[in-house]
């Protein structure tokens, strides 16, 4: 019942966001919401929300296609040009709103595209435009990107270093006594399971089973899974449940798994904030994320099965291609596996 008012109170808090935001959109922007609330996430919604204020900020500032956000109409929408649309993803470059100079990559600018390719198709569908523009435009060319993950020493390196402390500033210290058992963990649970941080956020004390070892989440779109664990991730959670049960400033009626200083369940900030602590310690060239502990696990995964569907069921993708493209290091084996393929010279050819 926790885990469901956690995920009821998060989905509530974007419904808000979202309220917020149509209020600074054209009302059209409203009925496009209603018409796609079935098919899509709020997060979603939240996300095309933010996407389209840019956009039709710029129309507006840039393009002078209305004289007010409020007053741009279907109208206004159809005579939107392809060509509109192309310069406004090169405004996405560089450019300034609310005062803040953002930038942005091919990638995002390829969601901002595909949010108004969604929109325009959808009243194109219902007839309340004449013509596509957005159809036109070509979404950017993507380049693949470095994988960022850990190897297997620097794993090593990250646990021990949340155990021992080492490395640590002496602010840092402070609070490690506090936190260490929590914080391998949940380290241990990322490396471990490939769990994604919203999923880690949400669990309770009763989700865990240590008789099966295995616990349940909820995945994207609110589907539950049981997802299983090793020995060693069982021991890090025992031993950390086992803590909390003897502190005596542990709520009685808090049900969250995993808990911050203040005795409530951990936020997602807290969490990303202390992946970035261990990590800079020990791997300060790489940016490492609780998603890219999650491409470790992926990889790690995919590398003993060698099975790349096995290791997207464990992740939760619907889409095994989204398993080949940011987990497993597919390409990087198979380069490596024929690199003494081709022979140059056989041994008795060469000249002493």
């Amino acid at each position: 019942m926790e885990e469901k008012n956690y995920y009821q109170s998060r989905n509530l808090n974007n419904l808000k966001k979202i309220g917020y935001l149509l209020d600074e959109l054209p009302p059209f922007v409203e009925d496009y919401f209603v018409g796609i609330e079935n098919q899509t996430s709020t997060l979603t919604r939240l996300n095309y929300a933010y996407d389209l204020r840019i956009f039709f900020h710029y129309l507006i500032v840039n393009r002078k296609k209305a004289a007010f956000v409020r007053d741009f109409t279907l109208q206004d929408l159809e005579d939107v040009t392809a060509t509109d649309i192309e310069r406004f993803l090169s405004f996405l470059s560089s450019y300034e709103f609310n005062g803040c100079v953002e930038c942005c990559n091919e990638r995002a600018k390829a969601r901002k595209l595909s949010t108004i390719r969604a929109m325009f198709k959808y009243f194109f569908r219902k007839e309340k435009i004449k013509v596509d523009n957005a159809a036109k435009v070509l979404m950017p060319k993507l380049h693949d990107k470095e994988i960022i993950r850990l190897e297997v020493n620097e794993i090593v390196d990250l646990l021990n270093c949340a155990e021992s402390g080492i490395g640590m500033s002496g602010q840092q210290r402070a609070y490690h006594d506090r936190t260490k058992i929590r914080d391998v963990a949940i380290l241990t649970l990322f490396l471990g399971t490939g769990i994604r941080i919203s999923e880690l956020v949400g669990l309770n004390n009763d989700d865990i089973d240590f008789t099966s070892n295995s616990f349940k989440v909820t995945r994207k779109g609110g589907n539950q899974s049981i997802l299983y664990f090793s020995d060693e991730v069982a021991e890090a959670l025992a031993r950390y449940i086992a803590y909390k049960e003897d502190d005596k400033n542990t709520p009685s009626g808090e049900s969250a798994l995993f808990l911050s200083l203040q005795m409530k369940r951990i936020s997602v900030r807290a969490v990303e904030n202390l992946v970035k602590k261990y990590s800079k310690i020990v791997t300060p060239l790489k940016k490492i994320s609780p998603h890219k502990l999650r491409s470790t696990y992926g990889t790690q995964l995919y590398r003993e099965t060698q099975d790349i569907y096995v290791v997207a069921d464990v992740l939760g993708h619907k889409d095994v291609n989204t398993t080949k493209k940011h987990y497993a290091a597919i390409d990087e084996d198979a380069r490596r596996s024929v690199a003494d393929k081709v022979r140059l010279r056989e041994e008795n050819d060469k000249k002493v």
